[in-house]
């Protein structure tokens, strides 16, 4: 399958943050990307890291740049997560860029043919299931990959729509 990439396109680049707010108001100010919604405690089904059970916490900022989502990540703890493990390098920054799937378990299988394994994956409470696969070779390098469900296409559509008609007022939102 030579020139032909195994997932499809990238939908999103992912940066972990220290400060959400302070991240989505650069982006606005500096870029004029936004709105940015802000999910303050994400709460997750499960969560697997390295296969072991993680209590993962994180809040984040979803914003767009055309089609091209922007998520701000902060985790709220040290549970052994990507996150932990990319701060604890030293990094901070663009870590993950996402795609989304329609069938997440084929997309993993093809894959693992490769060599490829999930490092961190789960489902969150809201039902979407999703892996970040063992790219990560040098930072920011990490894919996840997000399983498309009718609720997650319907946020996603209203967060496009509100940056296509945002007007530059209200850049950061809290929504939960």
């Amino acid at each position: 399958m030579t020139g032909q990439t195994l997932l499809g396109p990238v939908m999103q680049n992912a940066w972990v943050v220290d400060d959400l707010d302070a991240a989505a108001r650069h982006w606005a100010e500096k870029l004029g990307v936004g709105p940015f919604f802000v999910f303050d405690s994400v709460e997750f089904d499960h969560v697997h890291f390295r296969g072991e059970p993680s209590p993962i916490r994180m809040s984040m900022a979803l914003g767009y740049w055309g089609n091209l989502q922007i998520e701000l990540i902060r985790p709220l703890n040290d549970a052994p997560s990507i996150f932990s493990e990319f701060r604890d390098r030293g990094h901070s920054g663009m870590q993950h860029v996402g795609v989304l799937s329609h069938d997440l378990e084929a997309d993993l299988a093809r894959l693992a043919a490769r060599g490829v394994q999930p490092v961190q994956a789960g489902r969150a409470a809201n039902g979407t299931a999703f892996a970040y696969v063992d790219t990560d070779f040098h930072p920011g390098g990490m894919v996840e990959i997000i399983e498309v469900s009718p609720a997650l296409e319907k946020g996603f559509a209203m967060m496009r729509g509100a940056a296509r008609d945002w007007d530059g007022r209200d850049p950061v939102r809290h929504v939960g």
